[in-house]
């Protein structure tokens, strides 16, 4: 006896149903992607804010956490060998603060004997740049006569502002030192037990991951962020005091007086791309106007930089840090100007180890689509646009 063969099932009543589901899908992962995108923006926009009204607190925890990661390695060097997280984390603080001692003594102590002479000075400076005072002054009569033969009414009488400026140097360090020297307390104390827990703490994030590989995935991550940061600073610090050494031998050469200082702010400016050479060849510039009465003379130790400098930026670092970190010189403009803004100085300085920092996090997390949201398929990952090319229908796989 045959049996009937199984009539087979009839699913074209099912294709609109499956279609408005797929569609209903669509537009709930657009909203959801909507909703991140706007709340991501909002953020974006009052995080700066944030750390620039915030900067007493955020600027001295951000300074230190980014000098203990770099003293990471160190410490984890001292932990292999036996020494207690404790010690090694004072060991690692107390070479940190004998190295910014020194440097800050080297730079400060001579500065304020510059700043002292700088009124005595000021006959000699203009005497050297009285070519170019001179040129300034005659074109400056030649618009104000211009100026005079064209204008039809009288000009406006000037209103004179008188600017109050600190009295001298002490007055400055007095008004500032207590609370700089709190801030400093609070960042070594910060770098301490950032230190002591390092272990442990990475450690413990390691093994609260849910699987083996999302466990993997945070310690790569850590791994990168730690090398890559201390890499660049490492690097960046042995060349910047080598180009510093080497300015101060030369300067030392040409009889210009405290060239460990200069040779100290070179170092120190350097840690600031594009702006801080600029801003330490003026520098020397002003020292050597000040110290020489030759106006060519004095403006030779300017000059000798300048030359070391392109030597440094286009050879020894290109070959130094380029093979480890490649980062776009649009987003170092970014991050200067950026960090610059919120925090001044101090920010220009930690700008490129925070860009690092945060471009090895977002590398490692993804970065959202948002090309994709505006003109594909509407939310902010990738993998939606992958999955529904590889399944027309909309379905996804399961395992």
């Amino acid at each position: 006896m045959t049996l009937p063969a199984d009539p087979q099932p009839d699913l074209a009543h099912l294709s609109p149903l499956i279609a408005d589901s797929h569609e209903s899908a669509f537009r709930r992962d657009r909203l959801l992607a909507a909703l991140t995108l706007i709340a991501g923006l909002g953020l974006a926009l009052a995080v700066p804010f944030a750390l620039r009204s915030g900067a007493e607190f955020f600027l001295p925890v951000t300074a230190a956490l980014v000098i203990a990661v770099a003293l990471v390695p160190a410490l984890e060097w001292l932990e292999r060998r036996r020494v207690p997280s404790g010690i090694s984390a004072l060991l690692c603080v107390l070479l940190f603060i004998a190295v910014a001692v020194f440097a800050i003594g080297s730079i400060v102590v001579p500065a304020s004997d510059w700043f002292r002479r700088l009124p005595t000075r000021i006959g000699l400076i203009r005497d050297n740049l009285s070519p170019v005072l001179e040129l300034y002054s005659s074109l400056e009569r030649f618009i104000d006569d211009t100026v005079k033969m064209v204008a039809r009414t009288p000009a406006a009488a000037r209103r004179t502002v008188v600017a109050e400026t600190p009295t001298s140097l002490i007055d400055i360090l007095t008004t500032a030192a207590p609370y700089a020297i709190v801030q400093t307390f609070f960042a070594i104390l910060v770098i301490f037990f950032f230190l002591s827990g390092w272990t442990r703490m990475r450690r413990r994030t390691i093994t609260s991951r849910g699987s083996f590989s999302s466990a993997m995935a945070t310690a790569r991550v850590i791994q990168e962020v730690v090398d890559r940061t201390s890499a660049y600073l490492a690097t960046i610090t042995v060349i910047n005091i080598s180009l510093g050494a080497v300015l101060a031998f030369a300067l030392w050469m040409l009889g210009m007086p405290s060239p460990l200082m200069w040779g100290g702010i070179v170092a120190l400016a350097n840690y600031i791309p594009y702006f801080g050479p600029i801003a330490s060849a003026l520098l020397l510039a002003l020292g050597g106007l000040m110290t020489f009465p030759d106006p060519w003379y004095a403006l030779v130790p300017a000059a000798v930089f300048v030359a070391l400098h392109l030597v440094e930026a286009n050879v020894l670092t290109p070959t130094l840090v380029g093979r480890r970190l490649t980062i776009s010189p649009l987003l170092i403009l970014v991050a200067l100007s950026f960090w610059g803004w919120v925090w001044g100085t101090t920010g220009a300085l930690l700008a490129v180890p925070l860009l690092i920092i945060l471009k090895t996090v977002l590398d490692a997390a993804g970065k959202p689509d948002i090309a994709g949201f505006l003109f594909e398929d509407g939310t902010l990952t990738k993998t939606m646009h992958e999955d529904a090319a590889a399944d027309p229908r909309g379905r996804r796989s399961t395992d």
